[in-house]
């Protein structure tokens, strides 16, 4: 990916045409704009490479529906619950019907921290020259639709196949819909919407830097005052400040927002530095994560998977990806989301009932077959139609919004 680096004072080019790619959340999948901008005595500091903003990264696309896959199968067949007997999903230990499968799923859990590094790298692209407005509306449109349905969805396959998942209180279910019931103590209606509230809470951190307008330097220093912070807030014992920094998955945004800037500016020391200290504070939340939560891994494989990618993202940012440019990684894109929504709960409640009729394996790949066919038609059908109607109303809002500013 690497080309020839520009010196970081050489001036931007008169005018610079830019199309930014939106992201994937995850975790996790979206569309492309564009913007043209003069160069202010800021921004001429740093010179983007000339080419890099307005490539799409079919490689991302991929990656983000190859991290989604690997959650499945961990949710499925990788994690301390289904391991263990007489669980409501296989009915015995997992490792004892697919124990190559189990080893291997166990490590799967890694793809939402895969997650939230791409989300950093591509909401730092999808930002670049636009609005506050327009980041706002951007993700509305982009998370809202297909998480609507994924409610509904997940609700209605829990009373259909009870036995394994209890369905939510109706106050709790329609809480679920702001996507802030993680913040008013309510449950999710699928336990995978933990990842979103991470990512509501970057999006919000990140507002502040897009509202005075992106550039290298803003963003090299958010990416370092909100290190610090995610590093002091749990020694401070701050509830309030480690709610707002969200010290958990912190260096994982902060890592993508530094591999954005190697792919737009070209990489410096400065940079490395930022994602040597990511991996570093990223190896030891894995490894308080698999000693809390998951169980089931070994803390070197981990940190073994996570280098990888980083490393793979590396040759990302500086281009060695480039060639890759296979129109059906847009499509393998835009399922992502919707098929990371949707099939955890739904998922392993069909297992449930499938699972004394066929080969446990293709048990799980068909139900993961179903849940990707389920994913392009709530893309088509729902996502895509819900969030044209929802981005012409925002805008519409907006500009009775300005409008009366105007007249006032």
């Amino acid at each position: 990916m690497q080309k020839t680096i520009p010196s970081p004072r050489q001036p931007l080019p008169p005018v610079a045409t830019e199309h930014a790619t939106d992201h994937s959340s995850a975790p996790a999948p979206g569309h492309t704009g564009a913007t043209t901008r003069n160069p202010t005595r800021s921004t001429a500091k740093h010179a983007a490479i000339q080419g890099r903003g307005d490539r799409r990264l079919y490689a991302l696309d991929g990656l983000r529906l190859l991290a989604a896959i690997v959650v499945a199968m961990h949710h499925y067949i990788g994690t301390w619950r289904v391991d263990q007997p007489g669980n409501l999903i296989w009915g015995r230990p997992v490792s004892d019907i697919m124990p190559n499968w189990f080893r291997i799923s166990a490590y799967g859990w890694i793809g939402v921290e895969i997650f939230f590094v791409i989300s950093g790298f591509v909401i730092c692209m999808s930002c670049w020259g636009r609005t506050p407005r327009q980041f706002f509306t951007s993700r509305v449109i982009r998370l809202y639709p297909a998480y609507w349905f994924a409610i509904v969805f997940t609700t209605a396959v829990v009373v259909v196949l009870p036995g394994v998942w209890e369905r939510k209180q109706a106050r709790e279910i329609l809480l679920n819909f702001t996507m802030l019931q993680s913040g008013s103590g309510v449950g999710n209606v699928d336990l995978v919407y933990w990842t979103l509230w991470s990512e509501l809470r970057f999006y919000l951190l990140f507002m502040a830097v897009v509202v005075t307008g992106l550039t290298y330097r803003k963003v090299v220093v958010f990416c370092c005052l909100w290190g610090a912070a995610a590093m002091i807030a749990p020694a401070a014992g701050f509830q309030v400040l480690n709610l707002i920094v969200n010290p958990e998955g912190a260096w994982y945004f902060i890592a993508g927002l530094a591999l954005y800037l190697m792919h737009r500016f070209g990489q410096d020391l400065l940079l490395w530095g930022i994602v040597g200290m990511a991996w570093l504070m990223g190896q030891l939340e894995l490894g308080h994560r698999i000693d809390t939560v998951e169980k089931v891994s070994s803390w070197r494989g981990s940190v073994l998977i996570f280098t990888v990618f980083l490393l793979f993202m590396v040759a990302v940012a500086l281009g060695y990806t480039d060639r890759i440019r296979w129109k059906w990684l847009v499509t393998a894109g835009a399922l992502t989301y919707p098929f990371y929504l949707v099939h955890y709960l739904a998922g392993t409640a069909v297992i449930s009932r499938l699972r004394d009729t066929m080969d446990p394996r293709l048990v799980v790949v068909s139900v993961i077959t179903g849940f990707l066919v389920l994913s392009w038609l709530i893309h088509k059908f729902v996502e895509a139609p819900l969030a044209r109607m929802l981005k012409r109303g925002l805008d519409t809002s907006f500009a009775r919004l300005r409008n009366a500013s105007s007249m006032s």
